[in-house]
């Protein structure tokens, strides 16, 4: 189904959980603390739907102290 638009930003953030009719399980705190530890070590996180649905949730990291990252 992946993430509405304007949800995007807002998954990272403590608690949150996008609204959604069937029944979720989860406190809303994995993508938070996911970003917490990837922006440690200089990296960067972000969500992005999938054409045929779903997300995908990259994370970019630094080799060996260099500002460019990989997937």
């Amino acid at each position: 189904m992946g993430i509405p638009p304007e949800d995007m930003e807002r998954v990272f953030d403590k608690f949150y959980r996008v609204q959604r009719p069937e029944s979720v399980k989860g406190t809303g705190l994995g993508l938070s603390i996911s970003k917490g530890i990837v922006e440690a070590h200089h990296g960067s996180i972000y969500a992005r739907n999938r054409v045929n649905g779903g997300t995908v949730i990259v994370v970019e990291l630094p080799l060996d102290g260099r500002q460019e990252a990989v997937q």
